[in-house]
């Protein structure tokens, strides 16, 4: 019995020697890392007025070249360059002589029609009794007829005459076709000027108010219509659409406008789409020409969500996402959809909810699927204050 569990000692203390080699090996594991903390805020919805910046140019509301409608050498020049002026109001003097007499013809000539006249209508009265008697032919009869009625047609024909040349003798004094400010004059005392001819003698540009075009993107009119249509946006309560300038060296325009109206067809070049504004400019402050910044205010979103830009980052396509702290304190990646900047924040227009909370500080050191501490950051900035700016994203 002794004999045959010899060999089997030396095999059994081995093994414990092993096993006991193996636990002083052994090292202890590491502790679990803590939770990354991480600065997050919570999505409120909030009234957000939404704006429009885009450049701009002004163009002048009305304009008008004076040209000459007669022949004849300009005698005065009766306003100051560069000042306002009336509708009406003379500017040139081109010499009335030969008009004057072609009028006087002309009134020499209805003169004489209307005595011509005189005599036939007499003439017709006489035959109409003598034809009664038969004293006189009914041939003769119709021949004073006409007669007749031939005088008064020369009678019309001598008062057009005498208009036309009233017409002419009116265009020897050029007037104002607008009221506005008058530019430099183009021809001096002395010129011969032309019926008609090409070149101007000076224009008149009504300043106040004026216009102001902008080149809107056209994918812009197409957010703002489906906003508009979702009541995503609410409208002004007359309709009208407030304009506000920016001046080129950076002051504000004093004065508010409004929207006037938007093209009808896309510029292909550029993908725009020409919206014009009236501006008042009751101090002349704005000349056609200035280049200018055109906020255009569209309505109100009463419940927008805006998401700090330092939380946005974009993929590999360039589309925005953020971190997203779901219930349990884990972490995911998302993809959303932005709109216009609002001073730092964005605002969303699609993959949020009003209640979930973003990761605004620490993105660098989390990963999906990470269990994470949040910290409220500080508040978002009261829906009062809120304006949003189109910068053309």
């Amino acid at each position: 019995m002794t004999m045959h569990t010899l060999p089997f000692r030396p095999v059994l203390l081995s093994a414990v020697a092993l096993l006991a080699l193996s636990g002083c090996n052994r090292k202890a594991a590491p502790p679990a890392m803590p939770p990354q903390q991480v600065g997050v805020i919570t999505l409120h919805p909030q009234s957000v007025t939404v704006h429009t910046t885009l450049p701009g140019r002004t163009d002048a509301y009305e304009i008008a070249q004076v040209r000459p409608q007669v022949t004849g050498v300009i005698q005065k020049r009766l306003f100051t360059e560069g000042a306002d002026v009336q509708a009406g109001q003379q500017l040139y003097q081109i010499d009335p002589s030969r008009y004057q007499a072609a009028y006087d013809t002309a009134r020499g000539q209805l003169a004489e029609a209307e005595a011509a006249e005189v005599t036939a209508r007499a003439k017709l009265q006489r035959f109409k009794s003598l034809v009664q008697a038969h004293a006189v032919s009914h041939q003769d009869y119709d021949d004073a007829l006409a007669a007749e009625k031939e005088a008064q047609g020369r009678i019309l024909t001598a008062k057009g005459q005498v208009e036309n040349a009233l017409v002419d003798l009116g265009y020897t004094r050029m007037n104002a076709p607008i009221t506005g400010r008058i530019s430099r004059t183009i021809i001096t005392v002395g010129a011969l000027v032309t019926a008609n001819q090409t070149d101007n003698t000076a224009v008149v540009t009504r300043l106040d108010p004026i216009y102001v075009d902008v080149n809107l993107p056209a994918i812009t009119l197409l957010r703002l219509k489906r906003e508009l249509a979702e009541g995503r946006i609410t409208r002004q309560a007359n309709g009208e659409v407030p304009v506000t300038l920016t001046l080129e060296d950076g002051s504000p325009y004093e004065h508010t406008g409004r929207m006037a109206l938007s093209e009808v067809n896309v510029d292909t070049s550029t993908a725009s789409v020409v919206v014009r504004a009236i501006m008042p400019n009751p101090d002349k402050l704005l000349l056609p020409g200035m280049y200018v910044h055109a906020q255009l205010d569209e309505g109100a979103d009463p419940n927008g969500l805006l998401v700090p830009q330092q939380a946005v980052s974009r993929n590999t396509h360039g589309d925005p996402q953020v971190w997203v702290v779901k219930p349990d304190d884990t972490v995911e990646l998302r993809q959303i959809q932005i709109g216009q900047a609002i001073g730092s924040d964005w605002l969303v227009t699609g993959g949020l909810k009003a209640g979930e909370r973003i990761v605004t500080v620490g993105l660098q050191k989390i990963k999906p699927g990470a269990k994470v501490k949040p910290m409220e950051d500080a508040p978002a900035p009261s829906a009062s204050d809120t304006s949003s700016q189109n910068k053309g994203q």
